[in-house]
């Protein structure tokens, strides 16, 4: 079983930045697609980026594509998501989660805690 903490997550004025990071037990990353999900109240929760198993490609909703950066670790077993130019629209509770799936979005098998991400304005 795969233990995933994330970690990163606060109160940060529009336009600014947060790295947040995801650590993983049990298990290395190598073997999984890696995906970043969110979360707003009352939303459902939408994917906002993946590194796939497959050939290690990232793809982004097209709502972050070009103020977030996903990235990994594999010596520290972690990943990162990097998130400049935030807008309030971004607050949510991030997660991160992992695949077995060797493509983007598929069924996700383990998931974090998740990290509570606000936006002023």
């Amino acid at each position: 079983e795969v233990q995933l903490v994330e970690s990163g997550g606060g109160l940060v004025q529009a336009g600014g930045s947060l790295r947040l990071s995801c650590a993983a037990s049990g298990s290395t990353f190598d073997a999984y697609t890696i995906g970043w999900f969110r979360q707003a109240p009352g939303a459902e929760r939408k994917g906002v980026s993946c590194i796939a198993s497959s050939d290690g490609s990232t793809i982004y909703a097209s709502s972050v594509k070009g103020r977030f950066t996903a990235s990994s670790d594999n010596a520290k077993n972690t990943v990162y998501l990097q998130m400049n130019s935030l807008k309030p629209e971004d607050t949510a509770v991030y997660y991160c989660a992992v695949s077995l799936d060797s493509a983007c979005w598929g069924t996700y098998d383990y998931w974090g805690q998740g990290t509570q991400v606000t936006v002023s304005s």
